[in-house]
C-alpha cells in the first residue's frame, strides 16, 4: 500500500533542517524501493517549509513508523505529520499501459 507522509515545519526549522539534511538523505536512501518519491515543500521564497514523501508499507502504522525513524522528525523539525492512504491513479510508472 501505498501512503503520503505530509510535514510541516515548525516556525524557524530551517537551521534544524540544514543541520540534519545528509542524514535525512541517507536514511531516504535506505529505504530503498519502500521510498517511491520525496521532496520538500517550497515558501514564497523557495526555502523548504515542509516535506512530502510517498512510501510503500503493509499498513498505516508501518508507514507512521517510518515518519517517525526520519532523522528530520527526531530532531525535531517538524510540527505536524499526516499519513494518509494514498493511489497513484496518474502517471503511475507501475500501472499497466
Amino acid at each position: 500500500m501505498l501512503f503520503a507522509i505530509l510535514c510541516d515545519d515548525r516556525d524557524g526549522g530551517l537551521e534544524t533542517r540544514l543541520a540534519t539534511r545528509a542524514d535525512h538523505l541517507a536514511y531516504l536512501k535506505s529505504l530503498g524501493a519502500s521510498l517511491r518519491f520525496a521532496g520538500p515543500f517550497l515558501g514564497d521564497d523557495e526555502k523548504p517549509v515542509g516535506s512530502m514523501l510517498v512510501v510503500e508499507a503493509a499498513d498505516e502504522a508501518g508507514a507512521r513508523a517510518l515518519a517517525d525513524a526520519d532523522p528530520y522528525a527526531r530532531a525535531g523539525l517538524f510540527a505536524k505529520v499526516v499519513v494518509r492512504r494514498w493511489n497513484w491513479t496518474v502517471n503511475n510508472p507501475d500501472a499497466a499501459a
